[in-house]
């Protein structure tokens, strides 16, 4: 019987690697993206590759038209949802008493409103079937906080409480919700920084390294799987040692 993911934000970094370890596990995947359709169709093939369908399915998840069409269309094509991946995500950086109302409401909107929308879509479908896994990808910065990332932190925070709630509201029904909580990654999000701040956020990770797309990849692939079948409402940090 074959199994079907939505990956948000998934043509790129962290979503990238999600699809491809998911693909891997046999998994068909539908690939959300906001912009960026040559990415889409690079990590469409590669999750191909895998011996798997993928279809790529353009929308922004903080709509909600949009959401509903995303699932249905998923819903349409393979029959169902079986695991969901909240990872679509936005940065608006800017120190608080700067920061204008509109970056403030772009983040929050992507990044916690998004999640709230794709899981209340998808979850009739799990409920009905009695069975599904929902991760959604938080931040160290939603845990510890971080300068100029108030509007970040503060949707990153949400995604935790919002996991939290709805894992006791799904678990009733064999559906269980987790969050990741990843530290500094290296991705495009990070590839923008200086040298000097890098080396400024290396020394802070017991580690000594940033982490790789991968390690968020494999921590989410163990929360779908069920090995983590008595694992619920709980968050996975995986930063390093950064915070602990």
């Amino acid at each position: 019987m074959s199994k079907t993911a939505i990956v948000t934000g998934g043509s790129r970094g962290l979503g990238r690697a999600i699809a491809l370890a998911l693909a891997e596990d046999g998994y068909d995947i539908v690939i959300n993206y906001a912009g960026n359709a040559a990415a889409a169709e690079d990590t469409k093939a590669a999750v191909e590759a895998h011996g798997v369908k993928a279809l790529t399915v353009q929308g922004d998840v903080s709509d909600k038209a949009a959401v509903e069409a995303l699932v249905q269309t998923t819903v349409d094509t393979f029959g169902g949802v079986d695991v969901l991946v909240n990872n679509a995500g936005i940065v608006r950086d800017r120190l608080m008493r700067r920061m204008k109302e509109e970056d403030w409401d772009a983040v929050l909107n992507t990044n916690l409103k998004g999640v709230f929308l794709m899981t209340q879509a998808v979850s009739p479908y799990m409920l009905k079937a009695r069975r599904g896994a929902i991760v959604n990808i938080s931040s160290i910065v939603g845990e510890i906080g971080n300068l100029g990332q108030s509007n970040y932190a503060a949707a990153k925070a949400g995604v935790i409480g919002l996991t939290k709630a709805s894992a006791k509201e799904f678990a009733a029904r064999g559906v269980r919700v987790n969050a990741v909580a990843p530290g500094f990654i290296e991705t495009d999000m990070t590839a923008v920084l200086s040298d000097a701040v890098k080396e400024q956020l290396v020394a802070g990770i017991p580690l000594g390294h940033m982490g790789a797309p991968e390690d968020i990849a494999e921590a989410v692939r163990y929360l779908v799987s069920d090995r983590a079948g008595f694992v619920t409402g709980a968050v996975l940090d995986v930063n390093g040692g950064m915070a602990m």
